[in-house]
């Protein structure tokens, strides 16, 4: 996004009011693995160490800043927890923590497998 288009939405926010209400101007960020990695996801849960494996479990990846995602589901056994993104060869990964998180976007659609605290683990595409 070059410097006129930025002023010029903030030009249109000033005039529609939307930055009086709070609305910030568009940023000029560069994408980073959150962006990447944000989306649907529909799978399974295929392992649990307190239950039996699921069917149809979608999980939601959130960008919640620089390299960081939130992971949310429709199953409440999966815990909503964050996790720091890193880049590792053809994969992204987390880079601390005790949530395993592993990306893989030369697969397509893209694969994802997560493992919550090492008690339930869950593999599934993209949508």
């Amino acid at each position: 996004m070059d410097r006129r288009t930025l002023l010029g939405g903030a030009l249109a926010a000033v005039a529609t009011g939307s930055l009086a209400q709070g609305t910030a101007a568009p940023r000029d960020r560069h994408p980073d693995l959150g962006d990447v990695a944000e989306g649907r996801y529909f799978g399974d849960v295929i392992s649990d160490s307190k239950g039996s494996s699921r069917s149809d479990v979608t999980l939601t990846i959130t960008r919640t800043g620089l390299n960081r995602v939130r992971i949310t589901s429709d199953y409440p056994r999966l815990p909503v927890v964050e996790v720091s993104l890193q880049r590792a060869l053809d994969k992204i990964v987390q880079s601390r923590g005790d949530t395993a998180f592993v990306y893989d976007w030369s697969r397509k659609p893209a694969k994802l497998d997560v493992s919550f605290n090492n008690e339930v683990s869950w593999s599934g595409t993209k949508q």
